[in-house]
């Protein structure tokens, strides 16, 4: 049952082959088989599924199905969860109930999906890895000794391993598409202002996305059809039409010409190169143009990152203060030291890092020198992107630049942790859309592919990653370590 797609999941509970109930108890069963191994869960939101599993029941037996009804879904624990515990992997908001839902939220809830529990993470979606979760690092299920990347890898490693048929996550700087290409799934990352951020914690506001995690492209397009659209709580959300997705991955002819980065190819490892050269002569078999292109800012792309998203985090985790809610300290002498006790036992080092780094890039005398610049090589990126998405319909490359690394290996080594998403931050500086989709093996752990897209051009992305999911099988490996 665990290695069937979303799509072939709703039809089973369609023709009542299964009923959502059964298929609920199925995956919560294999949560609390397999979890203590992987660690992917925060909160099992048990009773509360089953209820809702009753209740999918009965509207299926009157005919009112929905796009999602019955299905049982994981969501990343950043997301605003009514009355359910919400806390962003981070002490500081350890015992954090939301009053109300996020907008993902309510509309998953719309459609009738089930939510089995909220998803391990990176605190405050600060990581690489998945190792600076307050409550524990999340284990790779290809390889128990190995991350499965972040900061959603909570969510990834619950998709991969069979514990949730899909789950959210957002993506900063590649915190869905880094994991989904260590744990050999696909990962969305839909265009900036695509879904509504109104309930997502922020981390990095101008960079934030919500976006999906499935086994293929399909599932993926249905997802994305039912979280996309404006939202009037959120500013930056867009009113432009959403689609049907799933029906235009179907059906969208196969883009012509796609682009490849020689900027992505320089350095890259042996065994990586590899695989993406087997990848570029299937994209060849089916009639693709591939074509060099240069983006030549992109490089560039981690330094202006490591500037934009800790100056942004810095302004946007200045309300933890230990006054309005989350962690607050105990005997304190006056407000100064409040402030002080709570954010210092509250936050973890990385995200101190970051806070550090963020002011110290805002403040009067350096706001020039590193945010500005920082700021002037974004708008560069993004003019790039713009400049070839004039000659090619689509980009693409390595998700990451190796397979999973051990865990603990780079977690002294900040600078190499975040080169993790060389390969990723571009899109996100640029508001682009991507995903990753599984391309390959190397040492038995698994390779994804990037593809990129013009913005809104989510129907295209999924086009040929449906395509070439029709000629190739890594989305159907299975991890070894969870059967």
């Amino acid at each position: 049952m665990h290695e069937k797609t979303l799509i072939e999941l709703r039809e089973d509970i369609r023709s009542k082959k299964i009923s959502s109930t059964e298929l609920t108890k199925f995956y919560l069963d294999r949560i609390k088989k397999y979890d203590d191994k992987l660690n992917s869960f925060i909160t099992i939101t048990e009773e509360r599924a089953l209820e809702r599993a009753k209740i999918a029941d009965s509207e299926i037996a009157k005919g009112k199905v929905k796009k999602l009804t019955g299905i049982p879904i994981a969501q990343k624990d950043i997301f605003c969860t009514k009355g359910i515990k919400t806390t962003c992997g981070s002490k500081m908001l350890s015992n954090f109930i939301s009053p109300y839902d996020a907008t993902v939220i309510e509309k998953f809830n719309e459609e009738g999906s089930i939510m089995i529990g909220k998803t391990n993470m990176d605190e405050f979606a600060m990581g690489s890895s998945n190792e600076t979760s307050y409550f524990g690092n999340v284990h790779n299920p290809w390889n128990l000794e190995c991350v499965p990347g972040g900061s959603s890898g909570g969510s990834a490693a619950s998709v991969a391993a069979g514990l949730a048929p899909c789950a959210t996550g957002t993506d900063t700087g590649g915190s869905i598409r880094q994991p989904a290409s260590l744990t050999g799934i696909c990962g969305l990352k839909p265009t900036y202002g695509r879904v509504s951020r109104y309930g997502m914690i922020a981390f990095a506001s101008s960079l934030d996305q919500a976006g999906i995690f499935a086994k293929t492209a399909e599932d993926c397009a249905l997802l994305l059809s039912c979280i996309s659209g404006y939202d009037s709580k959120d500013s930056t959300s867009s009113k432009k039409d959403v689609p049907d997705y799933l029906e235009e991955c179907r059906n969208l002819n196969l883009p012509k010409k796609i682009g490849v980065p020689i900027e992505f190819l320089k350095d890259l490892d042996k065994g990586v190169a590899k695989v993406f050269q087997e990848a570029l002569r299937e994209l060849e078999n089916m009639n693709c143009e591939i074509v060099d292109i240069s983006l030549k800012s992109s490089k560039l792309g981690v330094s202006a990152y490591q500037v934009v998203a800790p100056a942004e985090c810095s302004s946007n985790l200045s309300r933890y203060d230990g006054v309005r809610f989350g962690h607050r300290a105990n005997n304190i002498k006056d407000i100064s030291e409040l402030y002080k006790k709570s954010r210092s036992e509250g936050f973890g080092n990385e995200v101190k890092r970051r806070i550090l780094v963020g002011t110290y890039a805002l403040s009067a005398g350096y706001y020039d020198a590193y945010y500005l610049k920082a700021q002037k090589i974004r708008s560069l990126i993004s003019s790039e992107f713009n400049t070839a998405f004039n000659n090619v319909d689509l980009i693409i490359g390595p998700t990451a630049p190796d397979v999973a690394f051990k865990i603990g290996e780079k977690m002294n080594d900040p600078i190499a942790m975040y080169l993790s998403d060389v390969y990723t931050v571009s899109t996100n500086l640029a508001g682009l859309p991507a995903i990753s989709i599984p391309m390959g093996l190397k040492n038995d752990l698994p390779l994804g592919l990037q593809i990129i897209g013009n913005h809104f051009q989510e129907s295209q992305i999924l086009s040929l990653a449906r395509q070439f999911q029709e000629v190739t099988d890594w989305h159907k490996k299975q991890p070894s370590e969870i059967k």
